[in-house]
Formats: structure tokens, sequence, C-alpha cells
């Protein structure tokens, strides 16, 4: 059976900047990387030169192109632009328009997030986003950023994942700054949110621009049929989807989804070790971006799926799970008429994955990392590549 998308659906992959840029040594993470705690686990690795995309963009967006993408997601990194308070980097700035104008130049459309979770350390030393007055901070940054790249954006974001930040750095205490601490989770949350607002109002003053923000949603289903089960699992889904986009759904244009596993409930257990998984050890279910895309439909908002994708350091499940997600994608748009207009898959390239520094591959493109970082085309590469030109997918 074939499935096909609309002719202007848009198809692409995403990048983050610290995780492919290298050497970003103005950041939190980064001093995190460098001082980490005794007797902790994470992070695995440090990034280092991680993919040295700062200098190889042009070989990487070569890639792009030659998937045949529409867009690409890329992000910049506010430790570069701004290494002081005040201070902004014209030099950093000038790169980051090389890297724009060559992505142009492959007639790729963009799609730039401002801060896709590290910060600069003068930020931290702060507090980060514990300060009250970080809406103040973040503004600033991003009317300095939406004025130097405007001319080469079609989409802007304000935040990658607000609420993933807020618990892997806060809540958990596995991510940077390693601030271990429920009641201050919130408090980052919260603060997150203002952000979003606060230049959400300032930039659209200014700029005739579209701006949204990237939020994950885990899909909560509940194991079996029964009546508490599904109770349950229909009340957290509601809590969930309200947690991350409750406060700032009226300062959007538009809403991106990142989308990567279920959750199962039973009673009052919640676990995503079931079988299918992947290499993170998450639940794979179908059925589930379709129930959160019908989920997203209520705030009558375009969605743009900024990022789904598989850990298969095998390429083993890659070409299997991108197919039946985007089956599961088009049934959405075409049977329950909900406004998806575009999928971006993560990603491009191997790269640093956070806590687990180099082991967890995500990528339609190997990099060896002992042979000078050399891009290898995986087998999935050909499949999506296929999808992205045709419009279609092939059951």
């Amino acid at each position: 059976m074939i499935y096909k998308f609309p002719k202007n659906f848009l198809f692409g992959v995403g990048t983050s900047s610290y995780q492919v840029e290298g050497n970003n040594f103005n950041s939190d993470w980064w001093y995190f990387e460098k001082n980490k705690k005794r007797n902790h686990k994470f992070p695995l690795d440090t990034s280092g030169i991680a993919n040295d995309f700062w200098n190889r963009y042009q070989e990487d967006i070569d890639l792009v192109s030659e998937l045949g993408c529409d867009i690409f997601r890329m992000s910049i990194e506010w430790s570069r632009i701004e290494p002081r308070e005040g201070y902004f980097d014209e030099e950093a700035i000038f790169h980051y328009k090389k890297i724009l104008e060559y992505a142009r130049s492959k007639k790729l459309k963009i799609f730039l997030t401002l801060h896709h979770f590290t910060i600069p350390l003068w930020f931290e030393e702060k507090n980060g986003f514990l300060n009250l007055n970080t809406p103040k901070y973040f503004t600033n940054y991003c009317l300095k950023s939406v004025s130097e790249f405007k001319e080469y954006v079609d989409y802007f974001a304000t935040i990658n994942e607000p609420e993933v930040l807020a618990f892997m750095g806060y809540y958990r205490g596995e991510w940077a700054p390693s601030k271990k601490n429920k009641l201050k989770s919130l408090i980052v949350l919260y603060n997150l949110h203002r952000c979003h607002k606060k230049a959400y109002l300032e930039l659209k003053k200014k700029f005739n621009i579209k701006l949204g923000i990237v939020t994950n949603i885990t899909c909560i289903q509940p194991i079996n049929d029964s009546f508490f089960n599904s109770i349950i699992a229909n009340f957290l889904q509601s809590f969930l989807i309200y947690l991350n986009l409750g406060s700032v759904k009226n300062y959007l244009d538009f809403i991106g989804l990142n989308f990567y596993q279920t959750s199962l409930i039973s009673g009052l257990n919640i676990s995503d070790k079931f079988e299918p998984f992947d290499e993170m050890g998450w639940y794979i279910n179908f059925d589930s971006i379709r129930i959160i895309l019908n989920k997203l439909k209520k705030f009558n908002l375009p969605i743009y799926i900024t990022e789904n994708g598989i850990a298969d350091s095998k390429d083993k499940l890659r070409e299997w799970y991108i197919k039946h997600t985007l089956i599961s994608v088009q049934q959405a748009i075409e049977v329950d008429k909900i406004p998806v207009k575009g999928y971006i898959h993560w990603t491009l390239t191997d790269n640093f994955e956070w806590q687990y520094g180099f082991t967890k591959k995500f990528g339609l493109v190997e990099v060896n990392r002992s042979h000078d970082l050399k891009r290898i085309k995986r087998k999935s590469f050909a499949l999506y590549q296929l999808i992205c030109k045709t419009k279609q997918v092939n059951e």
C-alpha cells in the first residue's frame, strides 16, 4: 500500500549545536563534563570536538541536500553568540551566517532553535534558569539572534524541550547543572515558560517571523482495557500536555513536537520496559504518535514533528521504524485531519547524546570516531532519501 503525503509537506533532518559543533567551551555543559562529580555515572564522555560540524558544516549540509530534504533543523549556541554578558561575538555570528547561507544555497528551508539545553557560563554563574530575572537575559539574546539571522530562517523555536531540561538537569540531576532538587525543577520549568512568553511578545513586536516552542511528549497508554488503567492513563496524559503547553499555548505560531516513546500504565505503575524497544530502552508503539497528534489537535495550531528517531547502532530497526511511524503520521493527516506540516528526523549524523556521550547512535549517517570522523551513510539513509524525494511511504 502507498501512503502519500501532501505536496507541501516538509521532510527534513535535525541537529543541535552542542551535540555536533565541538569545542563549545563557554558552555555550562562543557564545565559539567570537565568537572564530573565523584561517584557520578554521567556523563559517560566529554564532547570535545564532537562531529566538528563547526568546520565541516558543508559536508554535512551536502548530506542533507543529498537526502532530498525540504527543511534542515539546527540550533545556535548562546555561549558562542554571547560569551560574556552583554557582549555579542560578531565573529561567531558571521560564522553562523555562513552556515545558514550555505544551507540556503542548497534550497533548504531552515528551522532554527535558539536554545537547545546549553547556556553560557556567565549565565549559569547567575544561577541560570533558577534566576527570576532569566526572561530578561534570554530575551536579549533572542532579540540579537533573530535580528541577525531572520533573513535566512523560515521557522524559529525559542526553546527545545523545557520540560526535559528541568527534569534531567534538576529533578534527576544527570545533566548540567546537576542540581538535583524537585522544587528547583518546577521553578526552572516555570522560568523557561516565562522566557518563552516574554521572548515571543518582544520578538513578534519587532519581527515578522514564525515562532514556536519545541516540546517532548511521551504517549501514556493503559496496559490493558481496564477502566481504572484507562482513567489513570488519560489523566496523566492530559496533565503532561497541560504541564508542557498549558501556560504557553497563547504564545505560539506552531507547535514543535519531539516524539520518541510510549509508557504503559498498570495501576499506579508506569513503565516503558516492554518489547519492542530501542537501545535507549524506549518502548516502540506506532499508534502512539498518532494518538499524541490527536491530543494536540485541540490547540488549533500547525504542528511540526521536530524530532523523531531511534537509537539503533546496527541499523537493523531504523527503516522499519521510519516507515511505520510515518504511516501513522500520514493517517493522522489524511484520516484525522490534523494539521501536521512537517517531519524532521532525528538525526542526520551520530552525535554527542548528552549523558550517554557517543554511545547512542541515532544517525542516518555513522560518524567513525576512529578515522577522522568519517561520515558513512547507513542503509536507512537510502530509504529516507526515497521518502523525502517522493513524499510517500510504500508499505
